[in-house]
């Protein structure tokens, strides 16, 4: 579904422009896509003309980037900001716009568009180049960093808790907050079909992340015996994750990437927190049978 998303982004981005293939190499760097030598950043950045104002602005915006007067006797940056203010925006120029207002579905928009901008200037864009543009994207939305990470410090470890008074613990916890696995059906409900969602079905997960989050706050209150610690943290961490995922699926209307990234990395960190689950529940089971 994912590969299909990114597909779609870009295939709706090319038609839009009305860009067409054409034969060159383009590789993906350590650093992100390339372009020759040259990796996105420095395409995003750069200004040919040095009249402050980015070629891929200025391709948005109607100039020409070669020139410092699209029109003669006009500046382009006098264009630039006079569209600016008509618009209400405040798009990058060369000393750059502020990292922290950009989404990353923003940030990775204006990567797609400076790349694609700057291989249709040099006359050569192809569908084998598109895909690995595509590929990238994939590769950057299934590799997105858990955000918070518990530790053992982060934990009430009690050498004193008994495998009883622990067990119980955790029979508190499944009793006063039941879980609920109801993330695919709401996943159905939002992916309509191959071209539509349905965003309003995302509030269906509001619930089970304040389950989740209810349920996170316990764990980590329990007191946990010292042999099962790190079995107990890998339960908190692989339900964290889980939680995140949610989260940013949450955030299609806003950031579509992040969602995107949050799909991707659900089914996964899904599975491994079932797996910690149970290999918690084998060392609880081994212990109270001793």
């Amino acid at each position: 579904m994912v590969v299909f998303a990114a597909l779609f982004l870009l295939a709706i981005f090319l038609t839009k422009n009305g860009l067409p293939w054409r034969n060159v190499e383009v590789y993906k760097g350590t650093e992100g896509l390339s372009y020759e030598s040259a990796l996105v950043e420095d395409l995003i950045k750069r200004d040919t003309d040095g009249d402050g104002v980015l070629d891929w602005e200025e391709s948005l915006l109607g100039l020409d980037p070669t020139k410092t007067e699209t029109t003669a006797g006009t500046p382009d940056i006098t264009v630039a900001n006079k569209l600016r203010a008509e618009e209400g925006t405040d798009i990058s120029t060369a000393e750059g716009a502020p990292e922290e207002n950009l989404t990353e579905t923003d940030k990775f928009s204006r990567e797609l568009f400076s790349t694609v901008a700057a291989l249709e200037q040099s006359g050569s864009l192809d569908e084998t180049t598109g895909q690995k543009m595509v590929d990238s994207l994939v590769n950057s939305i299934g590799n997105s960093a858990q955000r918070k990470i518990y530790t053992l410090t982060d934990l009430n470890i009690d050498n004193k808790a008994t495998i009883q008074q622990y067990n119980n613990a955790l029979d508190e916890i499944y009793t006063k907050y039941p879980i609920e696995n109801g993330v695919l059906v709401v996943l159905e409900k939002f992916i309509v079909d191959q071209n539509n969602v349905d965003v309003g079905a995302l509030e269906e997960l509001n619930p089970i992340i304040g389950q989740n989050k209810k349920i996170l706050t316990a764990l980590v209150k329990t007191s946990v015996p010292q042999y099962l610690s790190v079995l107990h943290l890998n339960v908190v961490n692989g339900l964290q994750a889980v939680t995140e995922n949610l989260s940013d699926i949450q955030l299609y209307d806003q950031d579509a990437i992040v969602a995107l990234g949050g799909m991707t990395k659900y089914q996964e960190n899904a599975v491994k927190l079932e797996s910690s689950l149970n290999n918690l529940a084998i060392a609880v089971s081994g212990k109270l049978s001793n």
